[in-house]
């Protein structure tokens, strides 16, 4: 995992919010009214899923964490007011999802992300 010298932006707190139990870190790294588009085999690149704000956003932590599944940081590289990021997870009955974020900071927080992901189906 990398930390860009001088960004406020906290990649060990990203850490432990993705891996953590609940949503509660991972959404104190968002801003009031950062915007979440992801695609998936759901929500294809012209029509993806937004999320506009701490709130819906906190809805999709709180489904996310009330599963029985487990979350892994891979990878975290900061350069400047961007950041990208690598998770793993994986379900109890051993089902699997990657997602790769593209992310834009502001003031530290993060302002807009793109999500990618994939599971096993």
């Amino acid at each position: 995992m990398g930390t860009s010298t001088g960004s406020a932006f906290d990649t060990e707190t990203l850490r432990r919010g993705i891996e953590g139990n609940t949503g509660n870190n991972l959404l104190s790294l968002y801003a009031d009214d950062a915007e979440i588009r992801i695609v998936d085999h759901n929500s294809q690149p012209s029509h993806p899923k937004i999320l506009h704000g701490r709130g819906q956003i906190a809805e999709l932590l709180d489904d996310v964490y009330s599963r029985d599944m487990t979350h892994k940081l891979e990878q975290c590289i900061v350069q400047g007011d961007h950041a990208a990021f690598s998770e793993s997870c994986e379900y109890a009955d051993g089902t699997r999802v990657l997602a790769e974020s593209m992310i834009t900071l502001r003031d530290g927080k993060i302002a807009a992300q793109i999500m990618i992901q994939a599971w096993d189906e």
